[in-house]
């Protein structure tokens, strides 16, 4: 028994005399409240409103906005494609991986803020954990190498992905598009760089090229290199 109150590990009795919600409703309901509120908005009574139920059906399934979350982060995870390591090979299978994760986080951007509140115990955590670990397993890394390699790969994704969504979301509130407040920044900080050549010079690159495909290409040239360096560990050791 985990020392932290956990909905996959509590085990339900009874039922309610009539039952008028499925937790699949229950979390459907609640990562549409998320993506469109974010985890300030999510409560227990908005999404009893939404799901137009009494709080006593709700509450049978889940107890607290913990349990909530516990739900939506696996829901979340069951999203993520990782691929067989034997028909993709491993570093094309963690590409993929990579990506699918990205897209998924950008998708739910409320990803990032819960996402290491609670332990990921959940079935499609546990599942898309253990196809990730045996990725790395097939490259060759061995004992904690293969956790930490796995652990580099994830940290990277949600770190690049976690910065996009904070500033897609700001955009949203701004009520711009990325590409007028992409070009607005840029032309109220080109005056101050104008001393630091270096800065300036970046800033002028980054006007040739639309946000999204300057994301993307950030993204994939940050995953390569840590793959090559993955790469070069692997033949260091043998």
């Amino acid at each position: 028994m985990l020392g932290m109150d956990s909905i996959w590990t509590r085990q339900r009795t009874g039922s309610p005399a009539r039952e008028t919600l499925s937790r699949d409703q229950i979390v459907k309901a609640t990562m549409e409240l998320l993506d469109t509120e974010g985890v300030a908005g999510l409560s227990m009574r908005k999404l009893a409103a939404r799901l137009d139920s009494g709080a006593t059906s709700l509450y049978w399934h889940v107890q607290t906005k913990d349990d909530l979350i516990d739900l939506v982060v696996d829901e979340a995870y069951g999203e993520v494609d990782v691929p067989d390591a034997e028909l993709a090979g491993w570093r094309a299978g963690a590409l993929l991986f990579a990506h699918s994760l990205r897209a998924v986080v950008l998708r739910h951007g409320w990803l990032p803020e819960v996402i290491y509140l609670r332990p990921s115990i959940g079935p499609n955590a546990v599942r898309m954990g253990s196809r990730g670990l045996e990725l790395f397993t097939a490259a060759g890394f061995t004992g904690r190498d293969i956790d930490y390699a796995m652990g580099a790969v994830m940290s990277f994704v949600f770190g690049n992905a976690n910065s996009q969504a904070a500033w897609e979301a700001s955009v949203r509130r701004s009520g711009r598009s990325v590409e007028q407040q992409n070009q607005e920044i840029l032309a109220e900080v080109d005056q101050i760089t104008a001393m630091h050549p270096t800065m300036h010079e970046s800033l002028q690159r980054r006007r040739v090229v639309g946000m999204d495909q300057l994301q993307n290409e950030s993204f994939a040239y940050g995953l390569d290199s840590l793959l090559d360096g993955l790469e070069a560990r692997l033949t260091a050791a043998r």
